[in-house]
């Protein structure tokens, strides 16, 4: 079973939280209601209905907002699904679910499994290789070829069965942020986290203030903080986004979960 939980302090716009039968997120605000098909739970809101796709956009590279010919995100026994019975290859087409609504300060909860095998021809990096994008641009404003959307990524890997390859890492597509005072070197952060082989549930937890702080645990265990968000190690105009600066503090934006390569469900 899995949840993707999510209690937001402070969300941008209406008051929102996300539970998928088994992908559960929370968002509360004092004197604000829910709207759509949201159930609430001990004071988290159900954004995820576990019948359908409602609330959630697909963007996929090289496809308008909306169209996935491919059926990559579907439910399956209450679960949602990525998957690709229906890709003959590859090709790059790196997919984002987007939740219709933004947030800015939230506490998360998600449970993941990794299942099945990558597509064949798919880069070897992207091996059990996921992840949960956070304060990301306008599905809209993204490029119809554009990869990935400006965000910060909670990033979720899985072990080959031999070597280290810890979970909840921090990944900066567009943006950068602060590790300890010091902006760090690469574009992935290693957590400290265990490496988690096979097809187990994993509880992936974070903590969301605004652009000030993040915080990731894995299994109870604290392994990574950062701070500082803003935009930047890359040139804005490559992400669609013209609203956003380079150096602007990242405060804000949209969900998105990944479809990129290995089939996994929440």
């Amino acid at each position: 079973m899995s949840h993707f939980s999510r209690r937001s302090m402070a969300p941008m716009g209406a008051i929102v939280t996300l539970l998928l039968p088994w992908l559960v997120m929370t968002a509360c605000a004092p004197n604000q209601d829910s709207d759509g098909d949201s159930e609430e739970e001990g004071g988290w809101i159900s954004l995820f209905n576990g019948r359908d796709l409602t609330g959630w956009t697909l963007k996929i590279t090289g496809q308008e907002l909306g169209v996935d010919p491919w059926e990559t995100v579907y439910v399956e026994d209450g679960l949602l699904t990525v998957g690709y019975e229906n890709y003959d290859g590859w090709q790059d087409r790196f997919g984002h679910l987007f939740y219709q609504e933004p947030f800015s300060h939230f506490q998360l909860r998600v449970e993941y499994r990794f299942i099945g095998d990558q597509v064949p021809d798919a880069p070897g990096w992207a091996f059990k290789n996921n992840g949960i994008m956070f304060h990301a641009q306008a599905p809209e404003t993204m490029l119809l070829d554009q990869r990935f959307p400006l965000s910060i990524e909670a990033q979720l890997l899985g072990g080959d069965g031999s070597g280290e390859r810890p979970t909840g890492n921090v990944c900066t597509p567009g943006t950068d942020i602060l590790i300890d005072g010091q902006m760090p070197e690469g574009h992935c952060i290693s957590a400290s986290a265990p490496t988690v082989h096979g097809e187990e549930w994993v509880t992936f937890e974070m903590v969301v203030r605004g652009g000030e702080s993040v915080v990731h645990v894995i299994d109870g265990d604290t392994v990574m903080a950062y701070s500082g968000l803003v935009v930047g190690g890359a040139t804005v105009e490559e992400f669609g986004e013209p609203a956003r600066a380079e150096g602007q503090p990242l405060s804000g934006g949209y969900i998105a979960l990944q479809s990129e390569s290995h089939p996994i469900q929440f």
